[in-house]
């Protein structure tokens, strides 16, 4: 089990409330414990990913400190928005996301494209607090709402031959003000391998804090994989295609010896500019040790028996 000291999860009093707000609305609790490419800092208790207990008892083993809500949807790395992160939501507040649809394809059984108000009929939506740690050395714990990577592609029933999954990101110049930049290689596109991508704890989330994911968090629909560092957890997904081949991804494209494909959590890999061994959390002055993969060893680290972590970043 990942334990989340009382230190790192924001008021009790905006949380419990908020656990009001989710319990009337029916969403199923299952409490578990952004560089220039993040998604969104002691030790956290979190319950087990996929608990059974009843919404009161979650939210009394969850009474620890989460990231302000505030900062939460004020700090953000969204570079087709701008490259300033607290600027993103002021240029996000009129991003239109609905309708929506997602593509699902590659090598697949049943490929289909789902309407976003779909995903959210299909499939259980549950609470996920999750530590996100950004690759320049900020973290913070935040409570998702969504559901696993893993449901939507049982769904599509993955062949024999696909070994990853490759993401994609909207690119939209009407909406995205940040895609005249052209020193990147939009879309922006992500990839996961496909034990990785099955895992119970990557998650497709459709909220944060019992509210839909603001365009600045990358609403309608985004991923967020914990053990590894934000830039993997892409926003605005529009398309998920199963591929045979690793897929080539937005940073590691840009920068590949200072973004890999893996991308784990590892406070022995330094960055090549920077230290990974501590982060700062948002709202605090001082530094914590980084945990490796960022604390999530116990579910995660089976899938990288054999390979040199060294090479995981």
């Amino acid at each position: 089990m990942i334990k989340i000291k009382s230190s790192e999860i924001t008021s009790k009093e905006e949380y419990l409330s908020r656990r009001d707000f989710l319990k009337t609305a029916g969403i199923v609790t299952a409490g578990a414990a952004l560089l220039a490419a993040c998604g969104a800092e002691e030790e956290i208790p979190a319950t087990p990913a996929t608990s059974n207990l009843p919404a009161e008892e979650v939210a009394t083993d969850l009474t620890q400190e989460l990231t302000a809500k505030e900062s939460v949807l004020n700090y953000n790395n969204y570079y087709e928005f701008t490259t300033d992160k607290e600027r993103v939501a002021k240029l996000a507040e009129d991003f239109v996301f609905s309708p929506w649809t997602v593509e699902v394809s590659g090598l697949v059984n049943k490929p289909q494209t789902f309407g976003i108000e779909d995903l959210l009929s299909k499939f259980t939506i549950e609470e996920r607090i999750y530590r996100m740690r950004c690759v320049e050395a900020w973290s913070m714990v935040i409570p998702w709402n969504g559901f696993t990577l893993a449901s939507l592609l049982n769904e599509v029933e993955p062949t024999s031959d696909a070994k990853f999954v490759r993401f994609e990101t909207l690119a939209d110049p009407d909406q995205m003000p940040g895609l005249i930049n052209k020193l990147y290689p939009w879309p922006y596109q992500e990839g996961l391998r496909l034990d990785e991508a099955m895992n119970d704890l990557t998650l497709l989330s459709t909220g944060l804090y019992g509210e839909s994911l603001a365009g600045q968090n990358g609403a309608p629909i985004r991923l967020v994989v914990p053990w590894k560092y934000g830039f993997k957890s892409i926003k605005s997904i529009v398309k998920i295609e199963l591929t045979a081949e690793q897929p080539s991804t937005f940073w590691e494209g840009i920068a590949p010896n200072e973004y890999g494909f893996y991308a784990n959590v590892n406070p022995a890999v330094d960055h090549p500019r920077w230290s990974q061994a501590t982060e700062r959390r948002i709202s605090e002055l001082k530094r914590r040790e980084t945990l490796y993969l960022n604390g999530y060893a116990d579910e995660v680290a089976h899938l990288y028996e054999g390979m040199d972590p060294n090479n995981l970043y």
